[in-house]
């Protein structure tokens, strides 16, 4: 006997046995909000602590060197701040738009795509940026180095359709 109702925020299906299907969205929403949350309150604390706190601590990859990443809203023109992981290539610094492997790029990048500008803060050191997509054999080396240091970015590009954006940040002279 096969037969479908829907509870308050739950869609249970019978099939032979019952099984709870819409959850894994919520739970997708929940996590969302929980983790912007906890970023939120990394970047407070790094930013607080004028870099003294934060590059090397954090939710993500502990252990691992972690910038700030503040760019302006292409919808609210509000700054918006991003602990992110980074590596180093010569005089920029790469990071990459895994955001844990979502389906879609995530929001810095999209800011970042409408306006290249940034300010990085990377421990006590605060300055301008500009960014831009690593594209072709630059991309790959970068990939390799990237996937090298962290290798949760690699297993996430198997975890999604969408290429993950390797992004180099490159410090200007600009205020």
């Amino acid at each position: 006997m096969i037969y479908s109702r829907s509870l308050p925020g739950i869609k249970v299906t019978h099939i032979g046995k019952i099984l709870v299907d819409v959850m894994a969205s919520r739970y997708r929403h929940l996590r969302a909000r929980l983790l912007k949350a906890v970023f939120k309150a990394h970047a407070q604390l790094y930013e607080a602590s004028d870099g003294r706190i934060g590059q090397w601590i954090g939710p993500m990859a502990p252990g691992l060197p972690k910038l700030l990443l503040s760019v302006t809203g292409r919808k609210s023109g509000l700054v918006r701040t991003t602990p992110l992981v980074y590596f180093e290539d010569g005089d920029s610094y790469v990071v990459v738009g895994s955001d844990g492997a979502a389906r879609r790029d995530p929001q810095w990048w999209k800011n970042l795509q409408e306006d290249p500008r940034a300010t990085v803060r990377v421990g006590r050191n605060k300055f301008s940026a500009t960014a831009r997509l690593a594209e072709g054999e630059e991309r790959d080396r970068l990939w390799q180095i990237g996937t090298g240091i962290l290798p949760a970015w690699a297993e996430y590009q198997t975890r999604t359709e969408r290429l993950l954006p390797v992004v180099v940040l490159t410090p200007t002279s600009d205020p």
